[in-house]
């Protein structure tokens, strides 16, 4: 079963305008604002785009690189018209942002639960993020897990459980202090015998001790392998988009401690930083896959870069 079949495309686009508003606001009008007046795109509408850019946390780095081949086409065409700028700007965009595999789920095993280990620190998202992944999950069909292994905060076994509740799935869970790796090593045990379609592993989300985090990770996988090979299919971090530079600075740091293989970035709806995939996309070549804007558990979005950077665009 692939992700378009989970996540509707009608459901997905709807209201990824509405979440992405902030965002449009910031950046369309903005960049308007620096072409308006002028027919030409000269030095100062370069500076102006380029200051845009930054200030809606696209980063330096990628900021560099989308006017670098802005200057590279007003170099071959010097009477490039301020009306084609939006067009390129998609363009330069959308070559910069990794693909996302958004047409299928990396190949769901046969007669074994597809395990799903999320991190992420604490104040992103994460456990809202889980609950709304195992509501879509579930509404197409599929048997779901949740495993609290965040068991360095007793609040979010909690919150763990009241999604699981909401979301009328079975969790397994020790308790505050628990071994994590034996919560998820408990968790598959019990999907596998229950035949589960999905298990869902909650992690902790905390980097205070990198070293700490990267062991623990690890730790988690290889106890996970002694049941299921190649557990976990998928290690998805959740990002808080509101915090900018700041998101990316903890993808550095969780690409550090283990093997991310997608990305979930939060609140969307209620920041005007939402430039910020557009970054980590560029910077770290990792799969954005779902975005979050806003409160309902259909308000977690499977990311399509064209549809996000037409809402970015839009007018």
């Amino acid at each position: 079963m692939g992700l378009r079949d989970i996540f509707s495309r009608k459901k997905n686009k709807e209201g990824l305008d509405l979440g992405l508003r902030k965002t449009n606001e910031g950046l369309f009008a903005k960049i308007g604002r620096a072409l308006s007046g002028k027919t030409v795109v000269d030095a100062e509408v370069l500076d102006k785009i380029e200051e845009t850019l930054i200030g809606s946390d696209v980063g330096t780095a990628t900021t560099t690189k989308i006017i670098d081949s802005l200057q590279l086409r007003v170099a071959k065409n010097k009477n490039l018209q301020t009306s084609e700028v939006y067009n390129i700007l998609k363009e330069e965009i959308s070559s910069l942002m990794a693909a996302s595999p958004a047409n299928t789920v990396p190949e769901m095993p046969k007669g074994t639960p597809y395990v799903i280990m999320v991190v992420g620190v604490n104040g992103v998202g994460k456990t809202t993020t889980i609950g709304k992944l195992a509501n879509h999950f579930k509404k197409s069909g599929l048997k779901v897990m949740l495993g609290a292994a965040d068991t360095f905060r007793a609040a979010a076994v909690d919150q763990l459980k009241i999604w699981a509740t909401r979301v009328d799935v079975p969790i397994v869970s020790r308790g505050m202090n628990a071994d994590p790796s034996a919560v998820a090593f408990d968790t598959l045990q019990s999907g596998i015998a229950q035949k589960t379609d999905v298990v869902i592993i909650d992690t902790a989300g905390r980097l205070h001790n990198k070293e700490g985090l990267m062991n623990e990770l690890t730790k988690i996988k290889r106890v996970m392998q002694k049941l299921i090979p190649n557990a976990p299919h998928e290690v998805l971090l959740v990002l808080d988009a509101s915090t900018g530079q700041n998101a990316i600075e903890q993808c550095r740091e969780f690409t550090k401690a283990t093997d991310v293989t997608a990305i979930a970035l939060t609140k969307l709806d209620g920041t005007a930083k939402g430039g910020v995939v557009i970054g980590i996309s560029d910077q770290f070549k990792i799969p954005v896959r779902y975005i979050g804007v806003g409160e309902k558990m259909e308000d977690l979005k499977l990311f399509d870069k064209k549809e996000f950077v037409e809402s970015l665009f839009k007018e």
